[in-house]
């Protein structure tokens, strides 16, 4: 392994333009085609195709094609998780949702953060910081979830929101930027 990929998978500040970075590209597109590929794939089809795809996936995953990434191997996904149409997960860190999430249509999970120095932005580095999903989270659709951030079981994010902070387990959680507007029954406040 490379030092720029090492560097990636540490979180430390990479270069993103990278040969080694782009062969693992060219295997995620190849098989993000293959998934994402109309015709009469049965169910276990596209399920081998994604436990090729991804770090890890549980039972009775179900996502919709489309579906697009970065590289795949960093994503880790739980049973029973489901990911409508329009998955957007850029996982340059690892991205973990655990079981029995719920992903609405056209969301995104982004993990890479660019350099706000322009010199070095232009120069291509970018660094990356992990997101979870906590088990049994509802992502409302065209939710996006920024670098960095842990959204607890239970929890409900409304459709449209961008979370860049955060998220307790058990509560709504609304807007641009993404707030707690409740707690959610059965949950402390």
């Amino acid at each position: 392994m490379g030092e720029n990929k090492r560097r990636m998978l540490a979180g430390d500040w990479y270069i993103s333009d990278d040969p080694e970075l782009a062969a693992d590209s060219v295997r995620r597109a190849e098989l993000c085609a293959a998934y994402n590929a109309p015709g009469p794939y049965a169910p276990a089809e596209r399920r081998k195709i994604l436990e090729q795809l991804l770090g890890s996936v549980g039972e009775d995953v179900r996502i919709r094609p489309p579906f697009h990434c970065d590289f795949g191997y960093h994503i880790g996904i739980g049973a029973g998780t489901f990911v409508n149409f329009g998955a957007v997960f850029l996982d340059c860190a690892p991205i973990t949702i655990g079981a029995y999430a719920q992903i609405g249509p056209n969301v995104q999970l982004l993990t890479p953060t660019h350099e706000l120095d322009a010199e070095r932005r232009r120069a291509g580095w970018e660094r990356a910081d992990p997101v979870v999903i906590g088990d049994n989270v509802w992502l409302g659709g065209g939710v996006i979830v920024c670098p960095g951030v842990t959204i607890g079981e239970n929890t409900v994010v409304g459709a449209g929101a961008v979370v860049t902070k955060d998220l307790p387990s058990g509560v709504l959680a609304v807007g641009n930027p993404a707030r707690v507007i409740r707690t959610l029954d059965g949950h402390p406040g």
